[in-house]
């Protein structure tokens, strides 16, 4: 913990000055106790325990105590919003998304999940959608109307995109969307002197069940050009090697580079996404349940956009200090002696 003010803290010398003079009471309490020779009305004058008078002065000094750090404005280390951030949400939507070994279904976990991240997101941050199967499309622009996201999600099972999993066009579109975001994108395609990188500004939030089989680029050259733009990709790999389509939408095609769903595909590809997440400076998480998935989406929302820094706590010590100083004059009142 640190102080806005910290010569403030003399304030405390308060206290000692308030034990003196504590002292100095309790000596002519004694004084008095000597000359009053009717014991029978001391003992009721003075209660059965003792101890209980020094109750109220001692919450009265650490009142005072609480009130002398706060007017040093004290600071605690905690994580802090990053201004202009982005977070780019990038979910699969293909077929294999229906699976249901993740309850009610991949998908509808999926969407479950990312509401419960935008309600933990900072308001202040941006977020953007890329949605993808076998191209990858932006379901909703960077944008603090969270709420527009949140729809943006709620229609993802109305996706319309070539079968297949694309990760890294997904990548690279998520990466595109980022660079727009922030305003890099267009002056390094105008040729001009680029920006620093988006590192700390944006984020990358990638799930997807399955493993490439569409695409024009490769994953790990995805990731590639995340880590050169500075943006970590944080990965989740959702499913089991159990899943299976219900009944009404089996597979059909069967062309091998993903024109079809087979069960063997239905099998997330945690290898390369964990990859993914290495080269770039993220994080992996394996969801194999509606519950992890939650947990780690409640997770990336508490602390993507945010750095570590220090936030004024002033508040939380002057609280302390009139929630004692309440309670020492009510004890006092309850235990102070009373003469018959």
């Amino acid at each position: 913990m640190s102080f806005g003010h910290p010569l403030l803290l003399l304030t405390l010398l308060v206290i000692p000055a308030a034990a003196a003079l504590y002292g100095l009471a309790q000596r002519r309490r004694m004084q008095y106790a000597v000359r009053f020779t009717n014991l029978e009305v001391l003992s009721q004058v003075a209660g059965g325990r003792s101890w209980r008078r020094h109750v109220p002065p001692v919450l009265f000094a650490l009142a005072l105590a609480s009130l002398s750090f706060a007017v040093a404005r004290p600071q605690a280390r905690t994580l802090v919003p990053v201004d202009r951030a982005t977070v780019i949400l990038v979910i699969d939507a293909s077929l294999s998304m229906q699976a249901t070994d993740v309850a009610p279904s991949r998908l509808s976990a999926a969407q479950n999940a990312v509401r419960s991240f935008l309600d933990r997101v900072p308001k202040r941050v941006r977020v953007g959608l890329v949605v993808f199967s076998g191209e990858a499309q932006v379901g909703a622009p960077p944008t603090t109307d969270h709420e527009l996201v949140r729809e943006s999600v709620d229609s993802i099972g109305g996706f319309s995109g070539y079968g297949g999993t694309a990760i890294g066009d997904a990548l690279v579109r998520a990466v595109e969307l980022g660079q727009e975001s922030i305003g890099t994108r267009s002056l390094s395609a105008s040729g001009t002197a680029p920006r620093p990188s988006a590192r700390g500004l944006v984020s990358i939030l990638f799930l997807s069940d399955g493993r490439q089989n569409r695409g024009i680029v490769l994953p790990l050259e995805g990731a590639r050009r995340a880590r050169n733009a500075g943006m970590p990709v944080y990965t989740i790999a959702l499913g089991t090697e159990h899943g299976h389509l219900p009944p009404g939408l089996a597979p059909f095609g069967g062309a091998p580079f993903g024109g079809g769903v087979s069960s063997r595909r239905l099998a997330p590809d945690p290898a390369t996404l964990k990859a993914i997440s290495d080269i770039t400076g993220g994080e992996f998480f394996a969801a194999r349940s509606a519950h992890a998935l939650r947990s780690a989406y409640a997770k990336l929302g508490s602390h993507l956009a945010r750095k570590p820094g220090r936030t004024e706590v002033t508040f939380a010590f002057l609280g302390g200090a009139a929630a004692m100083l309440v309670a020492a004059g009510v004890l006092s009142a309850l235990w102070s002696p009373r003469l018959p």
